[in-house]
């Protein structure tokens, strides 16, 4: 990933994959089946890592948000494209594949 994305490059496709608030994703990776997901190898999943950062970043004015941000937002954009398009076809409300997406504030039933 190129590190010269910068928050106007990425802004429309962030918006369009987060589609959860930063209430509602803070509350959803306090609940043990945010926990339950992901790889974890410092006991913390990195889409839990990453769901914190988003948080963050939603919380963030766009004028303040950095180049890390950016590249971030353009990690996050990626990884819900490509899981979105990876979903069960029975049983999507209780997956592990919408755990982890929502993880990634994207909720693939909204």
């Amino acid at each position: 990933m190129s590190n010269d994305t910068t928050v106007d490059d990425v802004w429309d496709d962030w918006k369009d994959a987060v589609n959860l608030t930063a209430k509602q994703l803070d509350e959803w990776l306090d609940t043990d089946e945010s926990k339950s997901v992901g790889d974890s190898s410092d006991g913390e999943s990195t889409g839990h890592a990453m769901g914190r950062e988003i948080v963050r970043i939603l919380g963030t004015k766009k004028a303040d948000l950095t180049d890390d941000d950016a590249a971030k937002m353009k990690k996050v954009v990626g990884y819900v494209h490509r899981h979105s398009a990876q979903g069960p076809k029975k049983d999507v409300e209780n997956s592990r594949w919408r755990y982890s997406l929502m993880n990634w504030g994207h909720d693939p039933l909204k």
